[in-house]
């Protein structure tokens, strides 16, 4: 996964902090793949989506990506605030060396109300985090960017095109916009080497699944299980990956099936 001869790989991982997430999958499949780790997280939406989660779990993925013979910082940050991409960009930079891969993970998922109660507020904090973070934080990668090659930027997308999702309008929309940015950024940036590409992982069991729904979802998958974080995680080290330089402006369905 090497770009140019004798520098490291320093990768940018958003929405980092929770062991069962496809942030941390994506940390550690990308560790294994000889990439130097940056990773952010955000503790309050955490604890309100999940409950669960712990403060100490960011801590424990440092130590074990180090464990495997990478360097690995980490930073809690609110990616709605629009301060937020220049200072992730600034300490990854001061702290491991400059950064080739981006990945945007992070994203504000929570119970919205239906289209007659929805508010300019809702609306807004979808658009700060799912949108107006991803953007800037890319474009800001990209400025910075000053190799000939090897410059990854992988988004996350959730397959809204697949049908409604009733409950999800401020969410839906958000990340819809992602796919739409994905392809004509991707242009942009070609000539600079970096390319920009965004998978759409389907259901992923990373704690927000009860049986109940799993049982339900079970039927979706033919290969007769429920997508996993390791998934999505594999997919994305192989578009940071040299073998993948062809493949640019994608919205890539990896979705076992369903």
């Amino acid at each position: 996964m090497s770009q140019e001869k004798g520098l490291p790989r320093i990768a940018i991982v958003t929405g980092a902090s929770r062991r069962s997430g496809i942030g941390a999958a994506t940390c550690r499949s990308l560790a294994q793949a000889g990439v130097d780790i940056f990773f952010t997280y955000w503790s309050p939406f955490d604890s309100k989506t999940y409950g669960d989660a712990e403060d100490a779990e960011p801590h424990q993925l440092q130590t074990q990506l180090r464990s495997m013979g990478r360097r690995c910082e980490y930073v809690m940050l609110d990616l709605g605030n629009p301060n937020t991409p220049k200072l992730i960009l600034d300490t990854v930079e001061a702290r491991l060396g400059l950064p080739s891969i981006l990945v945007n993970n992070a994203a504000h998922d929570e119970d919205a109300a239906s289209f007659d109660q929805l508010t300019a507020t809702t609306l807004d904090i979808f658009y700060a985090v799912n949108i107006r973070g991803p953007i800037l934080l890319s474009t800001e990668f990209a400025r910075r960017f000053t190799l000939s090659s090897g410059g990854r930027i992988i988004n996350l997308t959730s397959g809204q095109g697949h049908g409604p999702m009733p409950g999800k309008l401020p969410y839906i929309t958000t990340k819809g916009a992602i796919e739409a940015f994905t392809v004509t950024l991707a242009a942009e940036v070609a000539s600079r080497g970096i390319t920009v590409n965004a998978i759409d992982p389907g259901p992923t069991d990373t704690g927000w699944m009860t049986e109940e729904v799993k049982q339900t979802l079970l039927p979706s998958f033919p290969q007769g299980r429920i997508g996993q974080p390791a998934d999505a995680a594999r997919l994305i080290s192989f578009l940071a990956s040299a073998e993948a330089e062809w493949i640019t402006g994608q919205i890539i369905r990896s979705r076992g099936g369903a």
